[in-house]
Formats: structure tokens, sequence, C-alpha cells
């Protein structure tokens, strides 16, 4: 008997410590498999590029995008500037640089406010079901059905045409998705143990939903992410393009229209833009392949 009650002390703290050493080498599993993988690795080098661009913008070209540095349409490396002049003679590289940080603006905080919208409705609807589900689903269901980029179109028409509302428009156009993704996974949560077992021990349905309900439902949603900012740089490049972007900042789109009535002759002008756009939407797709293979390894394999 006192052997057993001396030996137990020691097996039960050396229990957490072997533990502790399992744990270690699976640390951050899910950032590994991105950065290993070639899709991963080729859309981090182009977000950093883009990135780098956005971020040395008011350090390259301190006179910002609108000063006009020769004449007008001086093709790429033929001057003293880069990529050339528009058609004002303005300097291309600072639009391109300048204009990396409206699509990131634009991208970023439309989908986060996405996000936003479709983790709320997808939880509450998936969590409390009946006639909540209902309710929430069919308005979820009728937003859908309207074409995305012309219900945004005329969100910016009706309103000034700025940042502000062309962030917004694509927010409230792209959440739908997000919701029906997140519903569908906490369908699936709320059945699980971890989850009764809160109920049981009296916690209340939204401190469920914050704590255990939506960290255990984001997978899928960490995925759509990259796809929802891809979409909203280029809802943005598009808005702009039909002039109804933000007359006070200089953004891709607004150089792809600008370039759009001497596309025969000097092509360039909008080329590069375009060809900043496809970059950017590339990079966050592969991105999201990437993201995807590593919370789905079995599906890469394949």
């Amino acid at each position: 008997m006192t052997s057993t009650d001396t030996i137990s002390p020691n097996t039960a703290t050396t229990a957490p410590a072997a533990e502790t050493d399992t744990t270690k080498p699976a640390r951050f599993p899910l950032m590994r498999r991105v950065l290993t993988s070639p899709k991963g690795i080729a859309g981090l080098i182009l977000m950093l590029v883009i990135v780098a661009m956005a971020a040395l913008a008011p350090i390259l070209f301190p006179l910002g995008p609108w000063a006009m540095v020769g004449r007008p349409y001086i093709w790429p490396a033929s001057g003293a500037t880069l990529m050339g002049t528009d058609v004002l003679g303005r300097d291309m590289t600072a639009a391109m640089f300048w204009g990396a940080q409206i699509s990131l603006l634009v991208g970023l905080v439309s989908a986060g406010i996405s996000l936003v919208i479709g983790i709320a409705v997808g939880s509450a609807a998936g969590y409390y079901g009946g006639r909540v589900d209902a309710i929430l689903m069919r308005f979820t269901d009728a937003v859908q059905t309207v074409p995305s980029f012309l219900f945004t179109i005329v969100i910016v028409a009706v309103a000034a045409p700025s940042i502000r509302t062309i962030v917004l428009a694509i927010a409230l156009v792209s959440w739908p998705a997000v919701a029906q993704l997140m519903r569908a996974e906490v369908l699936s949560v709320k059945k699980r143990e971890f989850v009764q077992s809160c109920r049981i021990i009296g916690m209340t349905d939204l401190r469920i939903i914050l704590s255990q309900v939506i960290p255990n439902s984001l997978s899928p949603v960490i995925v759509i992410a990259s796809v929802l900012v891809a979409t909203a740089i280029i809802t943005e490049a598009g808005l702009a393009f039909l002039g109804l972007g933000d007359p006070n900042v200089m953004s891709w789109g607004t150089m792809i229209n600008l370039g759009r009535p001497s596309i025969r002759t000097t092509w360039y002008i909008a080329l590069i833009p375009g060809g900043f756009v496809i970059m950017t939407v590339l990079a966050l797709n592969l991105l999201g392949d990437a993201i995807n293979d590593a919370f789905n390894p079995h599906l890469r394999k394949r």
C-alpha cells in the first residue's frame, strides 16, 4: 500500500510533462502546411509584393499619384518613370503603388465586415434553429438571389461614390455565402458532447456560441475569407472602371478606366493595372487553396 502511495504522486506529476512533450512538435501545424505548400509559398510571395507596394507608396512617392511628372503617354522603361505616364502625364508607377493601398483597404475591410455579419447570422440560425433559422435563412436567400455586382452598382450609384460607400456595398452583398457556410458548420458542432456539457453546467447560449461554437466552426470560413478579399478587389476595380469609383483616390480600376479610350494605341495604361489586379487575385486564390489543403490534407493527396 505504501509503495503505491509513493509511486502515484510521481506518476501524476510526470504524466502532464509527457503530454506537453508530445504536443510540442504539433505547434502551428496549419501554418507549417501552408508555408510548405508550393501554392502557399507562391501566393505568400505575391501578396508580400503587394503589401510592400502599399507600405512603401508614401515613402517612394510622397507627392502622391496625382502629380504630373512628364508629358503624357510616355511608354514604360522609355523615360524617367519605370511604368510610363498616363493620359495627363502622371507617373504610372506611383499610381500602381498607391492603388495597392486602395485595393487592400477595400478588400480587407469589406471582407471583415462580411465575415462579422455572416458569422453572426449563420451562428444564430444554426444554433437556435426553428423559427429563428427559417427567418434568417429566408432573408439570406432573398439577398443572395439579387446579382451581387448589380446590387453593388445600385447602392453605390444611389449613394455618393466613396471608399466608405463601396466598402459597405460590397460587404452587404458578400455576407450570405458566409452565413450559409457557418450555419452548416454550427448545425454539426452544436450536437457534439462538449457543447452539451456546457449546457448542463449552466452556461448561457451567448457564451456557448462565442466560446465554443464559433471557434470550432471557423475552418471553412477562414478558407472563404481569401475569396471574399479577392472578390472585393475585383468588384472595386469594376466599379471604378464603370466610373463609380471614389474620384478622390487613385485605384487600379480608375487607371483601367483612364486607359480605356486609348487602349488600341497606348494599351499599357490599362494593361499594367489590370495585371496587378490579376496578380493580387491570383495570390489570394493560391493562399486560399493552400489553406484549404492544410485543413483537408486527405483531399490534397488525391
